[in-house]
């Protein structure tokens, strides 16, 4: 009796511990992918001109509740992150393979073209970054984060006596920042090309 009995109980029991697992996986990759389409869903919104979506639009856009927006990310400054990963990872991307040129002013105008690029297509998450920035301590600490790293990879490119000349460096990085950039772009209303030109120009002058 005992036997028939645990056979019964193994019978019932072996299909759970098969479908469990199953079911675990179902409910990890449901998250990672609720999870990835919250992060897309801030990308999408910001990249569209929304400077400071609110947690309400990303759940709306993700097509998920706004309680999963939160089980995923404690607050906004969490998700925000996020969107400053997205930016490093262009600045990875396009930065951290060796300059073309064998001069200094071949590669700044290498650098030139690349932050073009860059800043072009970074260009409305980092405004959201700048714009929330005094209410958010990381992304106020992360755009110094970048700003150095850009800096760093500028000097990598110039030459010993440039960058013993003080004013000069901090010329060019300024020159180079997107800042510069922004300004160019949308308070003198250049475009893309006449903006690296601009820029371009500018830099000639000081190495000269």
């Amino acid at each position: 009796m005992t036997s028939d009995t645990t056979n019964d109980a193994n019978i019932l029991t072996a299909p759970r511990a098969l479908i469990e697992p199953i079911q675990a996986d179902g409910r990890r990759q449901r998250s990672v992918d609720s999870r990835a389409r919250i992060v897309q869903a801030l990308l999408d919104l910001v990249g569209e001109g929304e400077i400071s979506p609110s947690a309400e639009q990303v759940a709306l856009r993700a097509q998920v509740g706004l309680r999963s927006v939160f089980r995923h990310f404690k607050d906004m400054d969490s998700l925000y992150s996020e969107m400053s990963q997205v930016i490093e990872a262009e600045i990875v991307k396009t930065f951290y393979r060796p300059h073309a040129g064998d001069t200094v002013a071949d590669r700044l105008a290498d650098l030139i073209s690349r932050r073009a690029g860059l800043f072009e297509r970074i260009a409305p998450f980092r405004r959201a970054s700048t714009t929330l920035a005094h209410r958010s301590s990381f992304l106020g600490s992360e755009q110094k984060r970048m700003s150095a790293a850009l800096r760093k990879i500028l000097v990598d490119a110039l030459s010993p006596e440039i960058i013993a000349d003080t004013a000069k460096v901090e010329i060019l990085d300024l020159l180079l920042s997107f800042d510069s950039w922004n300004r160019l772009r949308q308070d003198q209303n250049l475009s893309p090309s006449e903006a690296e030109a601009v820029i371009a120009a500018a830099v000639a002058r000081v190495i000269a």
